[in-house]
C-alpha cells in the first residue's frame, strides 16, 4: 500500500496538476509538498496546458495560502514525477517526462500501470491526501494553510458539499480547522461572468421527459458549481421535479443531479445514472466514455432515465401487500456479530450522528439503544428488548470485515468515536425469524423509522419482513444475505 513517506527515498521530485488546475487539484499537490517539505524534501509543484490560472476563487487561492505553484509551458526531463488529481497519459495532463511516475487520484482507473494510489469512491482527491497524511502523522494543527486548503478542495469538488458521499469526505470536513474568513471569500468569488453565460446557456438546451416529470439540460465546460447551479434554477420551473445537468470532460461526462420528490433521492439516483452520490436532494455522479459505450451522451441518459423510471416498484412498509406466503423463512446464521450499547460512547440523550460505508443515520444515545454492528460495517439502532429477544452473548470472537470502520459523532460537541473499541460480541437467538425473497428488479422501500427516505434493493437484493411483525419491511443486500442468513 502506498504512503506518502515512499516519496522520501525519491529524488528529484515534481509535482504535477492537471491542466487548468481545480481547487481541489492544488490543494492536493500543496499537501504533498508542505508535507515533503516538513521533512526536509525539495520539490516543485507545477501544472501546465494552454493557459495559466484566471478563475478569480483559485488566482486568490493562491494567493492567500501562499500556494507555491508554477505554471510550465515544458520542463526538462524529472527523476519522480508525482501527479495529483490526474493520471498519466490522460488528456487533461501534459506528459511531462519522467523516470517514475506517481499517481495519487480519486478518479477512475484509467489503469495507466503506475505506482501510487487511486480511490475513485471518494469525493476528493483532498480526502485522499488527507488520509494519507494522517497515517503519517501529520500535525494538521501547525499547517493551517493546509487544512484550509484541503476544506475548500472537497467543498469545491463536491458542488459545496451538497455531492458528499463517503464516510472519509465527511470525516475530513467534519475535522479540518480551517479558515473560514479565507474560505469564505473564496466561496463569494466562484462563478465568472462567462460562466453566468455557460449557465444561462445551459438553460435553453433542455429535453423534459413528461411522463417522469424529469428534465436534462447540457452545458458548456465548466466546474462542477456552475452545474449545481443550473440544477438548483432548473428545480424551480413547474413539472420538473428531477433534474441532470451535465457537461463533457476530455475521460467522460460530469453530472449534477437534483431532487425534490421524496420518491427520487438524488443520491441514489446519481449513483443508479453514474455511480455517484450526495444528499437526497443534491448530488453527482460521472460517467465515463467507456461505459457510455456508442451511444451518444443524450441517448444514454434518456436511455437509463426509462429504464430507472420504468423498472422500479416502491413499498410502503405500514401499507403493503407483499404476499409473505411465497416468500422463504429463513433465520440468521450463528457466528458472531457486534453490538455496542449506545450509553457507553456518548452519555444519555446526546443526539449521535452514526456514520458508516452505507451513509449517516441518527439516534439519542440511551441504555435502552443499542448500536447493532454487521460484518461488513453495517450499522443499526435496536431497542434493548427487542435485543434480548433476538440475540445472546457469547465468547466468540467478532471478526468484520471492514472496509470503513464505522463512528459514532456528537452531533452537539462535534466529538467522533470510532465503534470499533466499544464492540461486544452476540449470536442470534433461534426464535427470531425473517420471510424474505429476492426482488426481481430495483425496489424502493418506505420503512417504518424511515418515511421520508427509502431504501433501495438491486435485483438480487433480498426483501424482508420480520415473522412477528409484518410491518417491519427492509432490504438487505444480497452479499449480506449471503453470509447472514440461512433458509429454514
Amino acid at each position: 500500500m502506498f504512503r506518502l513517506s515512499d516519496l522520501l527515498g525519491c529524488d528529484d521530485i515534481v509535482i504535477q496538476c492537471h491542466n487548468f488546475p481545480d481547487a481541489d487539484a492544488i490543494s492536493s499537490g500543496y499537501a504533498v509538498h508542505t508535507f515533503l517539505k516538513t521533512h526536509n524534501k525539495p520539490a516543485r509543484l507545477v501544472y501546465s496546458g494552454k493557459a495559466e490560472i484566471t478563475k478569480p476563487n483559485l488566482t486568490r487561492m493562491v494567493e492567500s495560502l501562499s500556494v507555491p505553484i508554477e505554471y510550465v509551458k515544458e520542463i526538462p526531463h524529472i527523476g519522480t514525477l508525482v501527479m495529483v488529481d490526474c493520471q498519466y497519459g490522460e488528456s487533461n495532463a501534459a506528459k511531462l517526462s519522467a523516470d517514475t511516475v506517481i499517481v495519487i487520484d480519486h478518479h477512475e482507473d484509467m489503469n495507466c500501470g503506475h505506482k501510487g494510489i487511486i480511490n475513485s469512491n471518494l469525493g476528493s482527491c483532498s480526502t485522499l491526501v488527507w488520509d494519507l497524511l494522517n497515517k503519517e502523522g501529520f500535525e494538521f494543527q501547525k499547517h493551517p494553510e493546509i487544512s484550509t486548503a484541503l476544506y475548500y478542495g472537497l467543498y469545491a469538488d463536491t458542488n459545496s458539499f451538497e455531492e458528499i458521499a463517503h464516510p472519509l469526505d465527511k470525516d475530513m470536513r467534519d475535522s479540518l480547522n480551517f479558515d473560514r474568513r479565507i474560505v469564505n471569500t473564496l466561496r463569494f468569488n466562484n462563478m465568472t461572468i462567462t460562466e453566468l453565460g455557460i449557465a444561462g446557456a445551459a438553460l435553453t438546451r433542455h429535453k423534459i421527459v413528461k411522463q417522469y416529470s424529469c428534465a436534462v439540460f447540457r452545458a458548456d465546460a465548466c466546474d462542477q458549481n456552475t452545474l449545481g447551479f443550473v440544477g438548483d434554477l432548473a428545480l424551480q420551473v413547474e413539472g420538473v421535479d428531477v433534474c441532470i445537468v451535465y457537461n463533457t470532460l476530455p475521460d467522460g461526462y460530469k453530472l449534477s443531479v437534483r431532487s425534490c420528490t421524496r420518491e427520487v433521492m438524488a443520491n441514489e439516483f446519481a449513483a443508479f445514472l453514474a455511480g455517484g452520490g450526495g444528499h437526497r436532494q443534491k448530488a453527482g455522479g460521472f460517467i465515463s466514455k467507456t461505459k457510455a459505450g456508442n451511444l451518444a451522451i443524450d441517448d444514454f441518459i434518456e436511455n437509463r432515465i426509462q429504464d430507472y423510471f420504468d423498472n422500479c416498484e416502491i413499498i410502503n412498509a405500514d401499507n403493503h401487500n407483499l404476499n409473505i406466503a411465497a416468500m422463504g423463512k429463513y433465520r440468521k446464521r450463528k457466528f458472531p456479530v457486534g453490538f455496542v450499547k449506545s450509553s457507553d460512547v456518548f452519555a444519555a440523550g446526546v443526539p449521535m450522528l452514526i456514520r458508516t460505508l452505507e451513509g449517516d443515520a441518527e439516534a439519542k444515545a440511551s441504555d435502552d439503544v443499542l448500536l447493532m454492528v454487521g460484518i461488513m460495517g453495517e450499522v443499526y439502532p435496536m431497542q434493548t428488548d427487542q435485543f434480548v429477544k433476538s440475540y445472546t452473548m457469547t465468547d466468540k470472537p467478532f471478526e468484520p470485515n471492514f472496509e470503513y470502520s464505522p463512528t459514532v459523532k456528537n452531533k452537539i460537541t462535534g466529538d467522533s468515536v470510532k465503534l470499533a473499541a466499544y464492540i461486544k460480541p452476540c449470536i442470534a437467538g433461534d426464535e427470531i425469524y425473517i420471510y424474505a425473497m429476492p426482488v426481481a428488479k430495483k425496489t424502493k422501500i418506505f420503512t417504518a423509522w424511515n418515511t421520508e427516505g427509502y431504501m433501495c434493493g438491486e435485483p438480487g437484493d433480498y426483501i424482508a419482513v420480520r415473522a412477528d411483525d409484518h410491518k417491519d419491511v427492509y432490504i438487505i443486500r444480497k452479499d449480506i444475505f449471503a453470509k447472514s442468513y440461512e433458509r429454514i
